[in-house]
């Protein structure tokens, strides 16, 4: 899934004003982001609690309610004289780009419940032990995606903005529908069990106890982004900073991407008495340390120009604009295998506020870094995102070691 941002980005770079589709491309996605952000951990809920037609019945329900908030939401978010304030009254961006990022949000309405509805069957496939479906269903979003983006970007004269969020809708859609037809044979076992499970303890009061914490965290996470962008929007070079930014976490995500999708496997393979910890904990450093690496031989070396300048296509000039931050980003996979693994650990204890504590830890520190590095110190937008990024998260690491060292000793 990780491969659609730099794909995307190199298609958009390629078309008229990229700078302009860029900033806007990525102020969209951020939109999207923050407002998925609750349905997110839904696959965290689904891998832990659907074990019987009850649990199935109840947290489909619930997660049908929440996608069709969230939709509402983004839907009154569209309204013209709503998303304009937000846009250049607080975030600041150049009426063009302000234009250009509207038509991408109105194009991503379906993206809140086409992720909900796929990430809820995904848990049910991880849960299930049945993985490989789940790199199918990306598989097909990627070609779907892939698919939509070339043939716009051949054979039409649309906005290079309107490519990306185009290819994005076209494929979490895809994704959806093939995550519900690959999972149909365990909700027909599921349903078909005569004894519901007996798992007395699911109601819609405790999965709404159990998952308001875990909302709440990307949530919080998520609206790290339109954060960053506003401030990004009022630093020194805010238009570069805001087209190479959606770039340069593009390429990061790929290698932070093996470490969010390990919070599903650990949460699936720990055993209810934890012999699974610890082949889980040797695969956590072996993969942390490997995605660092692989990242630091990017950014430190020429590999770094053949990305940015070839691959994504974008100028000299914003290609060496983007070498320092991606620098700064190279420890964020480790870190984030490090949290995926925590919160995985809490998960099946089902502590969860600790989780959504680290998080609120994370955004404050972030902002207050942002605050600082721009409006104290002055310095370009993209790197001071990069370096409140990083001190953000290495915070909420160091929060959650006593909570994740308290469930495994007690």
């Amino acid at each position: 899934m990780s491969i659609e941002g730099p794909l995307l980005a190199a298609v958009i770079a390629r078309m008229p004003d990229p700078k302009f589709n860029l900033a806007a491309y990525g102020v969209a996605f951020s939109f999207a982001l923050i407002i998925e952000a609750p349905i997110i951990m839904i696959m965290s809920a689904s891998t832990a609690l659907v074990t019987d037609k009850i649990s199935l019945r109840k947290l489909r329900n619930y997660t049908y309610i929440l996608n069709t908030i969230l939709t509402f939401i983004l839907l009154i978010l569209l309204i013209p004289p709503i998303f304009y304030f937000i846009a250049q009254d607080l975030i600041g961006l150049p009426g063009e780009v302000a234009k250009l990022t509207h038509i991408a949000a109105m194009i991503l309405l379906p993206w809140p419940g086409a992720i909900g509805y796929r990430r809820f069957y995904q848990g049910i496939l991880i849960r299930n032990h049945l993985t490989r479906r789940v790199a199918y269903g990306t598989i097909l979003r990627l070609l779907s995606m892939s698919t939509t983006a070339f043939i716009l970007f051949f054979f039409s004269k649309v906005d290079g903005v309107v490519v990306g969020a185009s290819a994005l809708s076209a494929g979490v859609l895809m994704e959806a529908i093939a995550g519900r037809i690959m999972a149909q044979p365990i909700v027909r076992k599921l349903q078909s069990d005569q004894n519901g499970g007996g798992n007395k303890e699911i109601s819609y009061s405790y999965i709404n106890k159990f998952y308001y914490p875990l909302a709440l965290t990307p949530v919080i996470a998520l609206g790290v982004h339109p954060i960053v962008t506003f401030f990004m929007g009022q630093s020194r070079m805010a238009l570069e900073s805001l087209a190479v930014f959606p770039v340069v976490n593009s390429l990061t995500f790929i290698f932070r991407s093996l470490g969010l999708s390990y919070q599903e496997v650990a949460i699936s393979l720990i055993g209810d008495q934890q012999e699974g910890y610890k082949p889980l904990k040797r695969f956590a450093i072996f993969l942390g340390c490997a995605t660092v690496l692989i990242l630091g031989l990017l950014a430190f070396t020429d590999l770094s120009h053949f990305w940015y300048h070839t691959v994504s296509g974008l100028s000299e000039e914003l290609t060496r604009f983007s070498m320092p931050p991606t620098q700064v980003l190279v420890i964020m996979p480790g870190l984030t295998v490090l949290i995926s693994l925590q919160r995985a650990i809490l998960v099946h204890f089902r502590k969860t506020i600790p989780i959504t504590m680290a998080t609120v830890i994370e955004f404050g520190g972030i902002v207050l870094l942002l605050l600082i590095l721009i409006n104290r110190f002055d310095m370009i937008g993209v790197m001071a995102a990069a370096i409140a990024l990083v001190a953000g998260r290495a915070a909420a690491n160091l929060y959650l070691i006593a909570p994740y060292r308290k469930v495994l000793n007690r």
